[in-house]
């Protein structure tokens, strides 16, 4: 049987390398460029850092983890804040507090190993994460889009120029990625912002100011906190105090992130090449990030999905997006010209790719084989979803664990505690068959996709 997936060594030829690559690089760009933007830092050095931090990340796990890594929004709140009260320095000297959180939970998971993630990580829970993952940046799409009411109404958004053209590369990215054949149906989400792009120039929602005040080359605006930690460590304690505890929920973030990674490439990444070294590389590369005047890095959600439709998983596409990134953070005027890109065209886009994501929860439900007819289970999985989508939060002291931090803890706390979950028992051979059949879609001509 002909496999219908790249896997993740497989090199690919430049000239099918190339536009692979470019769909990652619009996929991560939008959010990417944001952070900076609203934390007053140079978005061409996180654009570089981003690119720099993907390959770290793909060293250190020995380029058997095909994740993308951008700037991440847990740290816009706390680098605002530690910015305006103690300088940019401080705030980044914070972040790089954060990624040495990073590298050593790593060394302690490193140590102890990763056989307690399969006893508190059931499928039921997994699963539920994943959903979770997916449906709580549901609410970003949609309002990207333009598809939540507002105050007069859906009725009369549906009318806008916007939402049209968030619908249409939304249509336009399905039909590439169900009909399309050949190397066309790998290249479904560039094909859907290309034609939501032409689509934005005729309808007059493109403005191309931006790029014509943009210079062809230029050397992004370094800045390192070294300098100030050196002179003056109390300067940076409390910025460093403030920020490195975000380190937790984004870890925990992470994990999810490998989990559902783990479910779509059909490979244990949390066994091999280890939760330690994709730990390692993430938080290597938010360090390094916050060293050159970046903000911190994490996995992207938006490049998972990438990988979930067209089932392209090679180091060396997200390895040559990383690359591009690092690339255009010198050659403004092309960076400028990606900037255009309408917020509905990647809202179409993120419609999709988010939903493929919880999608990929349920597929690992079903293949898993839980028994909703079991209270447990019915009871994890409706205490996760309700607590990740609805976003609940709970604060202690200035520590707050919110959404998907906060339904993980509390789904594995209920997979531990209530009854029926033995180490021998029903439950776990449940989990068993779950993970035989991810590593069977691994070895499978297909896939199992």
């Amino acid at each position: 049987m002909k496999k219908d997936f790249i896997d993740v060594n497989e090199r690919l030829p430049l000239v099918q390398n190339i536009p692979l690559s470019l769909q990652h690089l619009f996929a991560m760009f939008g959010a990417t460029v944001l952070v900076p933007i609203l934390t007053g830092l140079d978005p061409s050095v996180a654009l570089f850092t981003s690119g720099l931090g993907t390959l770290i990340f793909i060293l250190c796990t020995k380029g058997q983890i095909p994740a993308y890594l951008g700037s991440s929004f847990a740290y816009i709140v706390p680098i605002i804040y530690a910015s305006q009260t103690w300088g940019t320095e401080a705030a980044l000297a914070g972040g790089l507090a954060a990624g040495l959180v990073y590298v050593l939970v790593a060394l302690v998971i490193m140590r102890i190993g990763t056989e307690w993630l399969e006893k508190v990580l059931s499928p039921v829970v997994v699963g539920s994460i994943i959903i979770v993952i997916g449906m709580g940046l549901a609410g970003t799409a949609l309002d990207m889009a333009g598809l939540l009411p507002g105050e007069d109404g859906a009725a009369s958004l549906i009318l806008s120029r916007e939402v049209w053209v968030a619908l249409f590369t939304l249509a336009v990215a399905i039909v590439a990625s169900v009909f399309f054949k050949g190397f066309l149906g790998v290249i479904p989400i560039l094909i859907g912002i290309g034609a939501g792009y032409i689509l934005s120039l005729i309808l007059g929602l493109v403005d191309l100011t931006l790029v014509q005040e943009a210079k062809w080359f230029a050397i992004p605006t370094f800045t390192s906190p070294l300098g100030l930690m050196f002179r003056d460590p109390g300067a940076v304690l409390p910025a460093m105090v403030l920020i490195a505890p975000v380190a937790i929920v984004t870890i925990s973030e992470h994990i999810g992130d490998v989990l559902v990674l783990s479910n779509i490439v059909g490979r244990k990444f949390f066994k091999e090449p280890g939760l330690h070294r994709s730990l390692l590389g993430d938080g290597i590369a938010t360090a390094a990030a916050c060293l050159l005047g970046g903000p911190p890095n994490t996995t992207y959600g938006e490049n998972v999905g990438v990988l979930a439709i067209t089932r392209v998983y090679s180091v060396w596409v997200t390895g040559g997006a990383a690359l591009m990134a690092v690339a255009l953070a010198f050659v403004q005027k092309v960076g400028a010209l990606i900037q255009t890109i309408p917020q509905p065209v990647m809202g179409g886009i993120c419609i999709l790719l988010f939903g493929i994501i919880s999608s990929s929860g349920l597929r690992m439900l079903v293949q898993s084989g839980i028994d909703y007819g079991k209270n447990r289970n019915l009871i994890i999985s409706s205490v996760i979803l309700v607590l990740g989508i609805g976003g609940g939060a709970i604060s202690i002291g200035s520590f707050t664990l919110q959404g998907m931090s906060l339904a993980a803890i509390v789904g594995v706390i209920l997979n531990l505690i209530l009854p029926g979950r033995d180490v021998m028992g029903e439950e776990e051979e449940e989990a068993d068959r779950g993970g035989a059949l991810t590593e069977n879609a691994a070895q499978s001509p297909a896939g199992g996709r």
